[in-house]
């Protein structure tokens, strides 16, 4: 783990600056960023219990098993609410998902309702290389980036941060192509047919789910969490995509400010 922690929070809305004595925890998970690479286990070793441990592990060494919040973006949304709905933690307060599917064959379906909105030889192209194995070739790879600019994050020139994730990701993708496949269009990998939809109704804890309408995470991967879980709020970043906050930072943490003060 390497986690980052930070004692107080201040950021700016328009004019006003706020300031939250929450302490914020990120961390990169085992397998990327700066935390242990492991390049050379079972492809089975990867699974979300692993990563659910490794929250717990976190949660301890911390020392706030007892009392947290809990926000997960995109594969972390999906995990956050597994883990929710499973472990059931009792410390755990409020829990907010941003971006993240209840199921990923309902992902699936969303990632191709919006590709038939692309030119048909754009998408010919994508399927051609995944049916012949070469999704590493520029021409994939440059498909792909045009799908993400789209869908994924559409400022022009993207947040530094962002770029580094990506480098990370690049660097070892030993995770992603294990758990998700070659690429956001198709998934391959073990998280193939993962879904929460059945334990969803477990999630007891006050809950904000944030989307957009862009996100690669249509409605449809969505519409599980807010009609199954019984405390929960839904907010849209409508000028957004995948990656909302970023896209639409200031109102991301006014709903983020406003559900953490409420609830």
């Amino acid at each position: 783990m390497s986690p980052e922690t930070t004692g107080t929070v201040d950021f700016k809305v328009g004019s006003k600056v706020y300031k939250t004595w929450i302490p914020v925890v990120f961390y990169d998970q085992l397998g990327n960023g700066q935390s242990t690479h492991l390049n050379d286990p079972p492809k089975d070793f990867w699974t979300p219990e692993l990563f659910m441990d490794e929250l717990d592990n976190l949660l301890d060494k911390l020392g706030i098993p007892d009392r947290f919040d809990l926000l997960g973006q995109s594969w972390g949304g999906m995990l956050a609410g597994q883990y929710a709905a499973t472990r059931a933690p009792k410390g755990l307060r409020r829990l907010i998902i941003l971006n993240a599917p209840a199921s990923m064959e309902l992902y699936q379906e969303g990632v191709d309702s919006l590709l038939d909105k692309f030119r048909p030889e754009f998408v010919a192209m994508l399927k051609k290389h995944e049916q012949e194995g070469t999704t590493t070739s520029k021409e994939y790879q440059e498909g792909t980036m045009t799908f993400m600019k789209k869908h994924v994050c559409t400022l022009d020139r993207w947040p530094a941060d962002v770029v580094t994730s990506f480098k990370a990701y690049m660097e070892n993708p030993t995770v992603y192509n294990t758990m998700q496949g070659s690429s956001e269009f198709r998934v391959t990998g073990s998280l193939k047919t993962w879904s929460i939809v059945d334990i969803l109704h477990k999630i007891a804890y006050p809950t904000l789910y944030i989307s957009s309408p862009q996100d690669e995470v249509q409605e449809v991967a969505v519409m599980p969490w807010l009609s199954r879980v019984p405390k929960i709020e839904w907010a849209k970043l409508v000028n957004s995509s995948h990656l909302g906050m970023y896209e639409e930072k200031d109102r991301y943490l006014r709903i983020l400010k406003g559900f953490l003060d409420s609830s």
